[in-house]
This record gives C-alpha cells, sequence and structure tokens, in this order.
C-alpha cells in the first residue's frame, strides 16, 4: 500500500468531517482531528524529550480494577443509566501559528491553555481514572472518585509527550493514548520509545487504526490493515494487551461493533454523539477540548456535557 497516498487521502477527509466548528464556548465538536503541521518543528521526537522524564516524575496511584474479561457486565439499560464520567480529548498542545486555518484551531490547544486547564482540574479536586477503572464502573457500578475524570490524546503527537506530559505529571495525572501507527517516528510524531515509556509509567496505549482510515468505510481487508496489525504492533511495543479503541473523527455505526469486539477492543470511543442503546461500552463519548476553553470553562462544559 502506497503510505503517502493513503494519508494524503486521510488529511482530505479530516478536512471535509473538520468543517464543523465551535459554535459558542458551549458547543460541543462532534467531528475529528485535523492535521495541520505548517510552521512546527519537524525534528525527530526523540531528540526532543528525556525518556527517563516519563517514568521518574511523581504520579497518583489508581485503585487496581479487575480484568474486563472477568467481569458480569450488566445489560445496556443499566449501563446508560449511569452518570456519565467526563472524558476529555486533546490533539496537539502547542501554540497557534498563523498559517493554522480556522478548522485546525479547536483541535490545537495552546501550551498556557493547556495548562490552564490541567490546573483547573487539579484544583477542583478531580482524579484521573484509566479504561480499566472506567470500564468496571460502567459494567457493574464499581465505586470510583466522584470527581472522575479521564484523558484521552488521539493520533500519537510528539507535543503530548514533550510538553504536555509535565503538566500531568505535575498534578499525578494519568492518560490514555490513542495511537495511529503510521505515523510512529515520523517527523513530530512518537517514537516507539516514547510509546513504550509511557506505558511503562502506567499511561494507557490504545488503538486508533493504522493511518486514521474511517471506521465507517472499512472493507474487508481494512480490519486487518486498519485493527489487528495495530494492535500486533503496539502490543509488541508495550508488552501488554490493546483492549480499547478510539473511532478515528468520532464516526461509528453500529455495524462495526461486532467485529471490534472479535479483535479484542473490550470498549470503544466516540466523539460527542448519541450512545448506542444496544452497546454503550462500545460508544462511549467524548468531547474535545478546543484550545479556547479557559479553566474555568472546561470545568463549565465538562459539568454541562456529561450528566
Amino acid at each position: 500500500m502506497n503510505i503517502q497516498y493513503t494519508m494524503n487521502q486521510s488529511k482530505a477527509l479530516r478536512a471535509l468531517v473538520c468543517s464543523v466548528l465551535l459554535v459558542s464556548a458551549t458547543s460541543m465538536i462532534i467531528s475529528g482531528c485535523t492535521r495541520t503541521r505548517a510552521g512546527i518543528n519537524t525534528e525527530n521526537a526523540e531528540s526532543a524529550v528525556d525518556k527517563d522524564s516519563i517514568a521518574t516524575n511523581p504520579a497518583k496511584e489508581l485503585p487496581a480494577a479487575p480484568a474486563p474479561e472477568s467481569l458480569k457486565i450488566a445489560n445496556a439499560k443499566a449501563i446508560l443509566e449511569r452518570r456519565q464520567i467526563p472524558i476529555l480529548c486533546y490533539h496537539q498542545i502547542r501554540d497557534w501559528k498563523a498559517t493554522d486555518s480556522k478548522t485546525a484551531k479547536p483541535y490545537i490547544v495552546p501550551v498556557d491553555a493547556f495548562k490552564a486547564q490541567m490546573k483547573a482540574l487539579a484544583d477542583s479536586g478531580y482524579t484521573t481514572i484509566l479504561p480499566d477503572q472506567l470500564f468496571s464502573y460502567l459494567a457493574t457500578g464499581t465505586e470510583i472518585p466522584e470527581k472522575s475524570v479521564m484523558l484521552t490524546f488521539d493520533d500519537g503527537d510528539a507535543d503530548q509527550v514533550t510538553t504536555g506530559l509535565p503538566e500531568l505529571n505535575k498534578y499525578g495525572f494519568k492518560a490514555v493514548y490513542f495511537i495511529m501507527t503510521v505515523s510512529m517516528g515520523r517527523s513530530i510524531y512518537m517514537t516507539k520509545e516514547q510509546i513504550r515509556a509511557l506505558s511503562d509509567a502506567g499511561h494507557v496505549i490504545g488503538s486508533h487504526t493504522w493511518d486514521h482510515k474511517n471506521v465507517k468505510k472499512f472493507e474487508d481487508a481494512d480490519w486487518a490493515t486498519q485493527i489487528e496489525k495495530p494492535s500486533k504492533q503496539l502490543e509488541e511495543i508495550t508488552g501488554k494487551p490493546v483492549k480499547y479503541f478510539a473511532y478515528p473523527f468520532g464516526l461509528w455505526k453500529p455495524e462495526v461493533i461486532a467485529p471490534l469486539k472479535e479483535r479484542g477492543m473490550v470498549a470503544a470511543f466516540q466523539l460527542s454523539t448519541a450512545r448506542d442503546e444496544n452497546d454503550p461500552l462500545h460508544t462511549i463519548r467524548r468531547i474535545i477540548v478546543p484550545g479556547t476553553w479557559s479553566g474555568e470553562a472546561l470545568i463549565k462544559n465538562m459539568k454541562s456535557s456529561f450528566k
């Protein structure tokens, strides 16, 4: 397969999907990510971070959660009736450039804004949880902290490590990183060493397909290319199973849920559309956090978006 051609196709699709803009400070974004790269340092990501710092900064201990496959899962109605936990989605953590388009900016969070948002979470008493804790809560009603939040980062941009991670470490936060494997080690994306270090430090590595292909458009061969092979590659890097999946662009349809389950995905994350009434565990909602939100706005929108 021609990688450059495939990535160009993906970029074109993202530009179309990302035409939905923020209508107001309280609106939720229901499209996906855009991949604007103008003006960004394209130095190899590995040279920009001390890998040891990923593992040595302090972090809060999360309560152990049982393996998802060991749980007796409640019916869909019971799961849908549980209080939704705020799940935040980030892409690029960097300052805006003059060349960034209007459709790109909602997916780029300036450094100071990201710092303010993480500080607001900490100051408001939020505790980060990881997918196993979330799954146990949704599937069985297991108790979790009242002010729980989950931080997710899509695609595998290196600035999520070089810029974002120090802020997470400052407050002992943990996160989920959904990796698009075609880009590993390329330009400004994470290297395999950084991904392994994140996993070793207690963060979770999930799948985001090979090259960000819309799952609704999968053909038979795509299940191996986009799901099976990326999962195997990430498992070889981390030494841990890949159990969680984020839909590119947040797009899904009921017909893709069974094939995802067959390939070991115990839960999947969309963006802000309604959850599937028959399988809410594979249509868990997230919101994209825009760079225009202050820390106060983040907390306000979390409370209004997840009930």
